[in-house]
């Protein structure tokens, strides 16, 4: 009698052709028996005599989509002999979960077809099989079929359910399988709505690109809007009707030669480039670019991508052209993913609309990566790698719903060692993106079987995402959690570790414990508590948000706090900025109020803010005054720095006035900015000024890192915030600290930026319901 074995696999393990290939492996050794989809994963049954020759396999040469997290067998009583071996119906089981897949970009055999003349999919937009496709944005619920997707209402024909049942085939058990016959079409329509007759969308919307027209293209999250990237006209003309004035496109050429003509790109890149995530990679524009500068406006890097799907690959090729495609949305709104919806917000965009029957269940707008130091950084997790969770070297107590910040929102649902971290939301700033998230986390609830018991959020009390914590059910503990904490957190928790360690946040700004915004922060941390060991001195924020918005007014803040009623503003490049051509700007009428605000403290928050001290100096180099998205200055800033320069400015680290301020110190920056004002009034150039200001940022932390060390006796260094974005600042202070012996973590998984909270906030709750368990 042969073993009849009961094996149980978890983790990524749906759709990604799993269970075809358990089939075809169960026939290589002879056994019978059955496997199926449930909701923890693919549940296989076995008899046979090569029982660990199977399992073995399954281990060691699992599909390339797919991973293995769990791995059980169990021997099973009793007789029962199997005539063969089959795929059966999947089964649901209350409570438990499985993963779901990414969307996949377009596989080799499938792109193959799609240009072979004589293939029955020929120049078929929709193509996939089981190793590519449409996964997530299509998915309902799980376990992982066609009638849980949006798939259900196209009925296979002969041909297809042919090969969906034909285990030799590509496509056996492909979920999405369709062709021209049976499957999603597209259509060509104007703004008004209203069909284009054509016997070929993708020809004509080809020719409309070519002729500089504005295409909004439905794609796998969502829709893009698309012209030729090269068409000066047709880009200003995008930014002019999107109300997007200096923010960078990304641009999807055909292939990696189309982008070495324009980007440098390393190995890395081009792996991440043709990786199956295909996400944005940021990548350095060559100093003979062609591309518009209005692409990217004083911007060192160009964000790529290589079509992903079939119907980019067709439209790519066939038009010949590099083209824009950015978010389907009006700036500040999330990207549209409805036909209707997309109708009525883009058709004041779009001249045309190529659209598909098809529909997006979720919507999930386009990552984007960097490569720093030869490996991935992630700065905006979503498409190719949501909803894939992170997975931990820590469990939770208790699932945990953690709510996220407010700009680049994401949240993050946590159950056991797993954090499923949400695609990107985006700023949540408006209704349309607040009711985007509300529907995105009972999706997330929904697929992961996870029902919250804790909620962790924000401490800022007008964030969105606090409100929406806070106004839910009484029952579920609600932990409010230090924006800066949660960024330290993230990073420790991506990388596995649980000490104590010294943790640097430079970002924007966050909500502090003594009601002032942070920014600029030293902590000794861990999972559960921190210390804040010292900060940036505070400075005024004239206008609230407002000074967020024109860095001219932290640059005048900044000078007041050193020269008062005094500053020497004639002397600045923010003289002719206010003046035109009189002598003086202290009589100017902004100026004459700002001061007015400042030495009455109206409407002045504090904030120690590493970002605001960035914005400043741009402004005082007379780069940018006022700004059309989050960084814009800084990104000017760094983009000017001459990496050949060593030298920095001097800075204080004041024990005194931290003892005052209930820490052990603060940092000073008022020597930077006399020596940057000094730099200026001599002529000193900007790439220079820029160089010694960043270094200085680098000794500082430095500097503070080795008091750290000696006294807390902490050797390993955490770095997160939006600022660790910039590859100068942050390259500099890794390996200036790694020659002092310290052991340096950054992100590389999940966002550095405010897209990374909720991972650290997820964390902290569960820690501290470790101790109410």
């Amino acid at each position: 009698m042969h073993n009849r074995i009961r094996i149980q696999i978890t983790g990524a393990v749906q759709g990604v052709g799993f269970r075809p290939f358990v089939y075809n492996l169960a026939n290589k050794y002879n056994l019978k028996g059955f496997c199926l989809n449930d909701s923890r994963g693919v549940l296989i049954e076995v008899q046979g005599e090569l029982i660990d020759r199977f399992i073995e396999e399954i281990k060691t040469s699992p599909p390339p989509l797919s991973r293995i997290e769990g791995l059980t067998s169990q021997m099973l009583a009793g007789s029962e002999l199997y005539k063969d071996f089959s795929i059966r119906e999947s089964v649901s089981h209350e409570g438990n979960f499985t993963f779901v897949s990414p969307d996949i970009a377009t596989c080799r055999d499938c792109l193959k077809e799609l240009f072979d003349p004589l293939d029955r999919r020929y120049r078929y937009p929709f193509i996939n099989c089981t190793n590519c496709g449409p996964r997530y944005s299509i998915t309902k619920d799980i376990p992982y079929d066609r009638s849980k997707t949006t798939m259900d209402c196209f009925t296979m024909c002969e041909a297809c359910e042919s090969e969906y049942h034909d285990p030799a085939n590509r496509r056996f058990h492909a979920q999405p399988n369709a062709c021209p016959v049976c499957g999603p079409q597209l259509m060509l329509l104007n703004n008004e709505g209203l069909a284009v007759q054509t016997h070929d969308p993708v020809s004509t919307v080809c020719t409309l690109l070519q002729d500089g027209k504005i295409v909004a293209v439905k794609g796998l999250g969502g829709y893009h809007l698309a012209c030729d990237a090269l068409n000066s006209k047709s880009v200003s003309l995008l930014r002019k009707r999107k109300y997007r004035e200096d923010k960078p496109f990304a641009v999807m050429m055909e292939n990696i030669e189309t982008v070495n003509k324009f980007c440098l790109v390393n190995a890395k890149e081009e792996a991440l480039l043709l990786s199956t995530q295909r996400p944005i990679v940021l990548l350095k524009k060559k100093g003979d670019c062609t591309i518009p500068h209005d692409i990217a406006p004083d911007n060192l890097y160009l964000g790529v991508m290589l079509p992903y799907t079939p119907l980019h690959h067709l439209i790519i090729r066939e038009s010949r052209l590099p083209l824009i495609m950015t978010s389907g949305n009006v700036s500040d709104e999330p990207i549209a993913y409805k036909d209707s919806e997309a109708l009525e917000r883009l058709k004041g965009i779009a001249d045309y609309f190529l659209v598909h029957d098809r529909e997006i269940f979720m919507r999930c707008d386009d990552s984007v990566v960097k490569v720093v130091e030869d490996k991935e950084t992630i700065l905006r997790r979503s498409r190719g790698y949501a909803p894939s969770p992170v997975r931990l070297q820590y469990s939770f107590p208790k699932p945990v719903l953690a709510c996220g910040a407010f700009l680049k929102n994401t949240f993050c649902l946590a159950r056991g060692n797993h954090a499923f971290l949400s695609h990107h939301i985006g700023d949540l700033e408006n209704t349309e993106t607040m009711n985007s998230y509300e529907t995105a986390i009972e999706h997330y609830k929904r697929l992961f079987s996870i029902e919250p018991e804790a909620i962790a959020y924000d401490l800022h009390p007008e964030y969105l995402s606090t409100k929406y914590a806070l106004a839910q059910k009484d029952t579920i503990s609600k932990i409010g959690v230090q924006h800066h904490h949660a960024h330290i957190v993230s990073c420790m928790a991506e990388n596995g570790i649980h000490h104590k360690v010294i943790g640097v946040a430079f970002d924007g700004l966050g909500y502090g414990d003594d009601n002032k915004f942070w920014g600029g922060e030293f902590l000794i941390a861990d999972f559960s508590e921190y210390e804040r060991a010292g900060h940036l001195d505070y400075v005024p924020m004239p206008g609230g948000e407002q000074a967020i918005k024109e860095p001219w007014r932290m640059a005048v803040s900044y000078l007041y706090q050193i020269y008062g009623n005094d500053i020497p503003l004639i002397n600045t490049p923010l003289t002719p900025h206010f003046t035109g051509e009189t002598k003086t700007i202290v009589g100017h009428p902004k100026i004459k109020v700002l001061l007015k605000m400042l030495s009455q403290r109206i409407h002045c928050p504090l904030t120690s803010s590493m970002g605001r001290l960035f914005d400043g100096v741009a402004s005082l180099l007379d780069l940018q005054h006022s700004v059309n998205y989050e960084g814009q200055a800084a990104i000017k800033l760094e983009s000017i720095a001459d990496e050949h320069i060593t030298e920095h400015y001097p800075f204080d680290i004041d024990v005194s006035a931290g003892a005052r301020c209930g820490v052990p110190f603060i940092i000073q920056w008022q020597p930077i900015i006399k020596h940057i004002l000094a730099d200026v009034q001599c002529k000193v150039a900007n790439p220079i000024i820029s160089a010694r200001f960043h270094n200085s940022i680098v000794d500082m932390v430095y500097q503070v890192c080795i008091i750290l060390r000696g006294s807390k006796g902490i050797n390993d260094v955490v770095l997160s915030g939006g600022v660790f974005q910039n590859t100068f600042l942050l390259c500099g202070l890794v390996k200036k600290l790694k020659l002092q012996g310290f052991t340096v973590y950054t992100h590389k998984k999940v966002p550095c930026n405010d897209g990374g909270i909720s991972l650290g906030q997820a964390v902290i709750a569960g820690e501290r319901l470790k101790t109410c368990v």
